[in-house]
């Protein structure tokens, strides 16, 4: 048996094209087809680890990002940024770190999470009462059990108690 799946991957490598053309990547490209010239493309890699690296495109992306490993915990801390004007003319600049606490980006354009403590919504406050509400009531006519004791569900339909 293992023969048989032996040969039937042979025949199917066999029947792959020989001859396969190597295209550049699409993100190489404009949207319009046309390559896009790198201007500028310098990197410097020190024995030690440090590393920088930068780079510009004729069609307006500049990168550029230095590291050096961190012996502490094995890895790498590395900071830069990249910038690029989006397809609606804004220009976009990126700074970032990536370090022990992660990827780091800062930028205008990035969604920020609302300052804490946020208000908390109406809705939520009035299910908060509600239910303090019902443990008040639970408790006055006395089915209000300290310990967490778990019915098992209904198997009929009907007004849940």
């Amino acid at each position: 048996m293992k023969f048989v799946i032996l040969v039937a991957l042979a025949v199917v490598a066999l029947g792959a094209p020989q001859s396969a053309r190597y295209e550049a990547p699409a993100s190489s490209r404009s949207d319009s087809g046309e390559r896009v010239a790198i201007l500028r493309d310098d990197r410097i890699m020190e024995e030690d680890g440090r590393f920088n690296v930068e780079f510009e495109a004729e069609n307006g992306i500049h990168f550029a990002k230095s590291g050096s490993p961190d012996a502490a915990n094995g890895a790498v801390i590395q900071a830069g940024q990249y910038s690029y004007t989006a397809p609606d003319g804004t220009e976009v600049l990126v700074k970032f770190v990536a370090n022990e606490n992660g990827y780091q980006p800062e930028s205008n354009l990035l969604p920020v999470a609302p300052e804490f403590p946020h208000p908390i919504p109406q809705f939520v406050l009035d299910q908060i009462a509600f239910a303090a509400e019902e443990d008040a009531r639970r408790q006055r006519e006395g089915s209000f059990e300290r310990t967490a004791s778990v019915r098992a569900p209904s198997t009929s339909y009907g007004r849940p108690n």
